[in-house]
């Protein structure tokens, strides 16, 4: 057979790629077509070969392979692909024939009849049933080939020729290779196609008016299955802690923007308050309840934004270990069967100490999936196709308050007990939040308590006029605990530290460095190497220190120099002020670390971190 020409080749894939859009997007099939990978098989590929004259093989578990060169119409390639779907839909795979190609020419009959029904597409020449045919079931023409042998006109209706059957055997099934490496499992497709048709029906019905004339399909968003809508509703009048929150989003139930974003389950727009639901994941309405609460609760919990630089889909992961032990703790639902992340010995513990764990084995840990497969299931970026983004709100102050009037409904209700550990973090998300400057004051208060002012007669008050003969003693403090009265200041300036916010770091530091009796500090500048700037009074910090380095960051040396240095106290106390972009850094003495909001340390810190904002 003469190479096609690259462009007859385009052509055949761009009508491939209409052909399957067209299935993709007929409601009866989309939940099928969501679990289902279609290829055409490119020339020295090693995928199953399809026959010169044919159209398309199936295999298992999950898979069309389409003829790499054919031309045909995308309405053609349509009916062909429904075809290869509707093996799996109707369940046609089975181990309990014999004469697989006389099975195989059975089912061809009764899917070609089918398609004619539907009038999917428009039939290929090879895909016309004869005049007369009686109407038999598949498994009576399956008796009747095994008898008589198969037909000419019933070996035509294959979709991989006459000279093959279009589902490879059951033996020849390939191994699982899918997107979803931790929810390949079996496929009901029986309960896809069930769906599927349900939902074909009641778009019809919706296009019919009162007075009975059918009217023309609207590209508006399909509504929602009857399971989740029941799931939705409970949230609402059955769990008061998640009913508010489920009740301000909106739900998008379409298989065409789920298998596009790759989104096999489930995922959250906190921004836009979509909730994305896949339907070709053939979930129970006890399985939509876990999913929703699941998505739910990971706006409710502020999970983007206590991110805080971390990888973002490791940190998805971390939390979804414990916002599933909890849902699971609570009742809500039943937990998918294909699949989930959940570990009993991570059980109790915080999403921030589980991302710790699981950076460990960075390798295994990148084979884990979401309820959205390979990416995270709380979305950053806006998908299209979704609803509008309405008025401007401050999501902060809108998902807390609905968050805050639910637990107390939910407590007032008595509705039964929630876990320790969702109760403090909602407890604890709750409270207002200490602003850093405050927090850093509490610092200064811990390491310099006030000084005890003594009395000295060295320098003698002003007399008074009364007794100008009895010398008054004055209030000092007293020189020696003044002297060691200091901290470390160990100051990254590679320059990718904000200006701003360094001299407003720098000025908090030098006010309370003031109001806490400390005559100065040692501040050590570090970018490419240290640079030690020796003592500065509390002054002259914020005025004197400027961000001139633009080498790469190394604090060691810097925090090196401060514990060794002969001068310095062996109790005094260092602050590192750095951008997150650093080395792991070995402190062995009393120390703090000050960030910009949204950066964290590349390594675990033990102590106290305060973030700039």
């Amino acid at each position: 057979m003469a190479k096609p020409s690259h462009s007859a080749q385009a052509r055949a894939e761009q009508a491939f790629d209409e052909g399957w859009s067209l299935v993709r997007q007929h409601p009866m099939f989309n939940g099928i077509t969501g679990r289902l990978y279609a290829w055409q098989r490119t020339p020295g590929g090693h995928d199953p070969g399809v026959p010169r004259d044919g159209w398309l093989v199936a295999q298992l578990p999950d898979r069309l392979y389409a003829h790499p060169t054919r031309l045909a119409e995308p309405a053609e390639w349509a009916f062909v692909l429904a075809h290869g779907a509707l093996y799996f839909g109707l369940e046609r795979y089975t181990t309990d024939k014999g004469d697989w190609p006389a099975w195989c020419a059975a089912c061809d009959i009764g899917i070609v009849r089918l398609l004619h029904t539907l009038k999917l597409g428009r039939a290929p020449a090879h895909a016309h049933l004869p005049e007369g045919l009686p109407n038999w079931d598949e498994d009576r023409w399956y008796q009747q080939f095994c008898e008589e042998g198969v037909p000419d006109w019933a070996a035509n209706l294959s979709p991989a020729g006459p000279s093959a059957t279009g589902m490879l055997p059951p033996e020849q099934a390939a191994a699982p290779t899918s997107r979803l490496t931790l929810y390949t499992r079996h496929q009901n497709w029986g309960a896809l196609l069930a769906e599927g048709i349900a939902r074909a029906v009641q778009a019809s019905l919706e296009a019919v008016n009162a007075s009975g004339v059918a009217q023309r399909a609207t590209p508006a968003r399909p509504a929602l299955s009857l399971a989740t809508e029941r799931a939705r509703s409970w949230f609402i009048s059955s769990f008061p802690l998640l009913g508010a929150m489920v009740s301000s989003f909106e739900f998008i139930e379409e298989a065409g923007i789920c298998q596009r974003e790759e989104i096999p389950v489930a995922a959250v727009d906190e921004v836009a308050r979509t909730i994305y639901l896949n339907p070709g994941a053939g979930l129970t309405e006890e399985e939509r309840r876990f999913v929703i609460g699941h998505e739910v609760l990971h706006v409710a919990l502020r999970h983007l934004g206590r991110r805080r630089g971390r990888d973002p889909f490791l940190w998805n992961v971390a939390c979804d270990f414990v916002i599933n032990a909890w849902l699971i703790e609570m009742g809500v639902g039943t937990a998918p069967a294909i699949g989930l992340l959940h570990d009993p010995q991570l059980d109790g513990l915080s999403a921030e100490s589980i991302y710790d764990r699981i950076t460990t084995d960075l390798r295994r840990a990148r084979k884990l999936r979401t309820l959205a497969g390979a990416q995270g299931d709380m979305l950053e970026r806006r998908l299209p196709g979704s609803p509008p983004l309405g008025p401007a709100t401050d999501l902060d102050a809108f998902y807390k308050d609905a968050l805050a009037k639910g637990l107390a409904l939910h407590q007032q209700q008595g509705r039964g007990l929630l876990p320790a550990g969702l109760l403090e973090e909602i407890t604890a998300l709750l409270q207002p939040v200490i602003p850093w400057d405050v927090k850093l004051a509490q610092w200064f208060d811990h390491h310099f308590p006030p000084l005890e002012r003594q009395r000295s007669y060295a320098r003698p008050s002003r007399r008074q006029a009364s007794t100008p003969d009895i010398p008054r003693p004055r209030w000092v403090l007293d020189a020696r605990w003044l002297s060691a009265r200091t901290f470390g200041v160990v100051l990254d300036t590679s320059g990718s530290m904000d200006r701003q916010l360094l001299a407003r770091a720098l000025g908090a530091i030098a006010s309370y460095a003031a109001a806490h009796d400390v005559p100065a500090a040692r501040v050590v500048f570090c970018d490419a190497a240290a640079h030690d700037a020796g003592y500065l009074p509390p002054e002259h910090i914020a005025g004197r220190v400027q961000v001139k380095g633009r080498g790469g960051t190394v604090l060691q040396p810097g925090v090196d120099l401060l514990e060794t240095a002969p001068d310095f106290p062996p109790d005094g106390p260092i602050l590192v002020i750095t951008d997150g972009a650093c080395d792991a850094l070995v402190i062995r003495r009393a120390h703090a670390f000050l960030l910009p909001a949204g950066r964290r340390l590349p390594f675990h810190a033990t102590g106290e971190i305060f973030h700039l904002s």
